[in-house]
């Protein structure tokens, strides 16, 4: 018996918006990378890049549990001398929500070519507006 391989030419990609309003960040990042990644699909195939369009709205209103508001913290460095900077969740959540969310749904794909590739079909949006209605995306649950 031969496993199917699915050809990058034949992959059929969907549009999906996730609602991150009332919904816990890391459950939103979680559903948001198994469906960038295509394993939904029966037609998985690791090697290749076979995932949905993923469009995450209001990020500014998804939830952090418990004390990670306060605890957790963000890092970036300039590669320089003294370049690093440190910011709370918290901090994240007010001034760069969108930034927040695309952090944990890329730490959630492959680190390697694929996973940049997976990386640019998601988009994310603070509000609950996005532009994308004429690819008429379906509203994705998170349970």
């Amino acid at each position: 018996m031969n496993s199917y391989m699915q050809k990058k030419e034949t992959v059929e990609r969907k549009w999906y918006v996730i609602d991150a309003e009332g919904q816990v960040l890391g459950r939103v990042a979680a559903k948001a990378a198994h469906m960038l990644r295509g394993k939904h699909k029966a037609t998985y195939t690791p090697h290749i890049d076979c995932g949905d369009y993923i469009i995450i709205i209001n990020a500014e209103k998804a939830v952090l549990t418990g004390n990670k508001l306060e605890d957790k913290m963000y890092y970036n460095h300039s590669m320089y001398p003294g370049g690093l900077r440190v910011r709370s969740a918290k901090v994240m959540k007010e001034q760069y929500p969108v930034e927040m969310v695309e952090r944990a749904v890329k730490g959630m794909l492959p680190h390697n070519r694929l996973g940049r590739q997976m990386y640019k079909k998601l988009f994310v949006y603070a509000g609950s507006e996005h532009p994308h209605t004429a690819q008429k995306p379906e509203v994705l649950e998170i349970k």
